[in-house]
């Protein structure tokens, strides 16, 4: 009678450990259709991806920004050159008061006498400011002795204006540079600020009417003084 207890306990027991290994399989096993769960990623390959999107997205706002500036980049170089060139047009105009009366000039002449521009209209006139301290004056006065002697028959009166010196000065400089026109003194400077004369040399043409042309200042060439001479000498064929 025992042993047969002791068999049908054993049976029960295999029976019920099976059941409870069934079991946790079945527990453990995936639902059907549920998505796997993916594995964590490490902390370091989290933050190298979020740097390497972050690095992308930066190159790319970088080539469109450079991409931008290039296809700008023509006109923004084209209008300062276009704005500087309409200044400096204006600006010249205004500096040398072209297209307005020339303001009233009397002054002593070297040698004696006295220099009126207002007598010369009906004649085209050069006036010159300068000084015989100023190198590119000096410079400029064989050029003008030249212009004088060539077109002087044509009616051109040429008037050089020496600023703030005595005229001993003055007169020693006329003969050395055997200047062939009149030189007119502007001992106090009053002329030179009326023409707004600042820097020297600085040229002026006149027409016969009394209306400046054209001007320029500094150190300038035949090719500049011939410019000058045409806007006043209409019908001239004036060269260099």
């Amino acid at each position: 009678m025992w042993p047969r207890l002791s068999i049908v306990a054993g049976l029960l027991t295999g029976i019920a450990a099976a059941a409870l290994v069934l079991g946790g399989i079945l527990l453990l096993a995936p639902k059907p259709g549920a998505a796997p769960t993916p594995a964590a990623q490490p902390s370091g390959s989290a933050s190298a991806s979020a740097s390497a999107s972050a690095s992308a997205s930066a190159s790319a706002s970088a080539s469109a920004s450079a991409s931008a500036s290039a296809s700008a980049s023509p006109s923004a170089a084209v209008s300062p050159s276009a704005a500087a060139s309409a200044s400096g047009s204006a600006g010249s105009v205004a500096a040398f008061h072209v297209g307005e009366p020339a303001p009233a000039l009397v002054v002593p002449q070297v040698g004696g006498g006295e220099i009126d521009l207002a007598k010369l209209k009906g004649r085209p006139v050069w006036v010159n400011f300068m000084g015989t301290d100023c190198r590119p004056c000096v410079d400029q006065f064989p050029l003008m002795n030249g212009f004088h002697a060539r077109y002087g028959d044509a009616g051109l009166v040429v008037i050089a204006v020496d600023v703030k010196e005595d005229e001993g000065t003055v007169a020693a400089f006329a003969e050395q540079s055997n200047a062939t026109f009149p030189l007119g003194l502007d001992t106090d400077g009053s002329a030179q600020t009326r023409w707004d004369a600042a820097a020297l040399p600085v040229h002026f043409w006149i027409d016969k009417d009394g209306v400046i042309r054209d001007g320029a200042h500094g150190g300038i060439g035949p090719d500049i003084m011939a410019r000058g001479l045409r806007t006043i000498m209409p019908g001239i064929d004036v060269q260099p």
